[in-house]
């Protein structure tokens, strides 16, 4: 059921329940690229990419912006993301490498 036809709360938490099956899902898969990244980067330095952290941002700023959902609220949550991201690529260089 889309969310335009949904007209009871019973009708919009299994939408809301499957997309977060997904989006789980999503960001196992993205963290796994974080492992890939750990294992691939040489230097300790390059974990932190502040031109791809903006980059990523501002991409996920258009797809927002694309597909009319909330900029502000999707640029907070992928600030998050990426420091998450890239705090947990530290954690795994580190374990990969030593600090």
């Amino acid at each position: 059921m889309k969310p335009a036809d949904c007209r009871t709360m019973a009708e919009v938490r299994p939408g809301i329940d499957r997309l977060d099956e997904q989006i789980v899902a999503l960001l196992a898969e993205r963290f796994r690229y974080m492992d890939a990244a750990a294992r691939i980067k040489q230097d300790r330095s390059a974990v932190r990419d502040e031109g791809r952290k903006a980059e990523v941002i501002a991409n996920a700023r258009r797809v927002a912006a694309e597909e009319s959902a909330p900029l502000e609220a999707i640029q907070e949550i992928y600030e998050r993301l990426v420091e998450s991201s890239i705090s947990y690529e530290f954690e795994q260089f580190d374990a990969i490498r030593g600090p």
